[in-house]
């Protein structure tokens, strides 16, 4: 995909965006769009930084902190969220390289983010991540369990947590899927919800999701990983 084609992929999406929450009675600037990077080198971002997106999603540790610095040091105001299965071993770069992180799913993984923002005195913006399918082979957390693991992140770790996030089972509608976690951060009094991807955000919109996942509609098919 040419630069032209990125900036315009992101044009678009920013006024589906807009379009969506005029229609669902939502105040645009209420919806953050996380331009998802995975797999895309610094060059493929560059232009859509210069066309004045400021917030990306990664998947990896290692691929974020590879080509994040440098595109940092060259555009001001960058926020960068950690969107993919965190090992509790990474939980040290992680909290110095991202501002929020969307998968929080296990105690250990609690424990080691904890002890590494107190250390680093740096507190990114925490969302749990829940299985809203129950999908053994994804992460997060079961629906009937995210009371307690909410109340061993807050009661055990002191950690101060953010929002949700979801990935509905690529077989069903996602509707249910977003209502059910924005019930569920109602109930729990969390303010974001990261929900939504490139084939299905304006339901996730319409739902009430602060937070949406968009790659392949802005950057096109994503590079192979190895």
């Amino acid at each position: 995909m040419s630069e032209n084609d990125a900036v315009e992929g992101l044009t678009q999406v920013r006024e589906s965006i807009r379009r969506s929450a005029s229609d669902y009675g939502r105040d645009p600037s209420s919806i953050t769009l996380v331009a998802v990077s995975k797999t895309f080198p610094a060059e493929a971002i560059e232009p859509v930084l210069a066309a004045g997106q400021r917030v990306f999603g990664e998947n990896y540790v290692q691929e974020a902190k590879a080509k994040w610095p440098a595109l940092r040091e060259r555009h001001e105001g960058v926020e960068l969220h950690m969107i993919g299965p965190l090992q509790s071993n990474k939980a040290k770069e992680a909290v110095a390289l991202f501002d929020a992180i969307h998968t929080l799913d296990r105690p250990s993984l609690a424990e080691a983010l904890a002890r590494e923002m107190a250390k680093q005195g740096r507190t990114p913006r925490l969302l749990v991540q829940v299985n809203t399918g129950e999908e053994p082979q994804k992460g997060g957390v079961a629906p009937a369990e995210l009371e307690a693991f909410l109340d061993t992140c807050r009661g055990r770790y002191g950690l101060e947590i953010a929002g949700l996030m979801c990935i509905p089972p690529a077989e069903d509608p996602p509707s249910p899927h977003f209502a059910l976690l924005n019930t569920l951060a109602r109930t729990h009094g969390l303010s974001l919800l990261s929900m939504g991807m490139s084939a299905d955000f304006d339901a996730a919109i319409q739902l009430g999701a602060t937070h949406v996942r968009v790659g392949s509609a802005i950057f096109g098919t994503r590079a192979k990983t190895a």
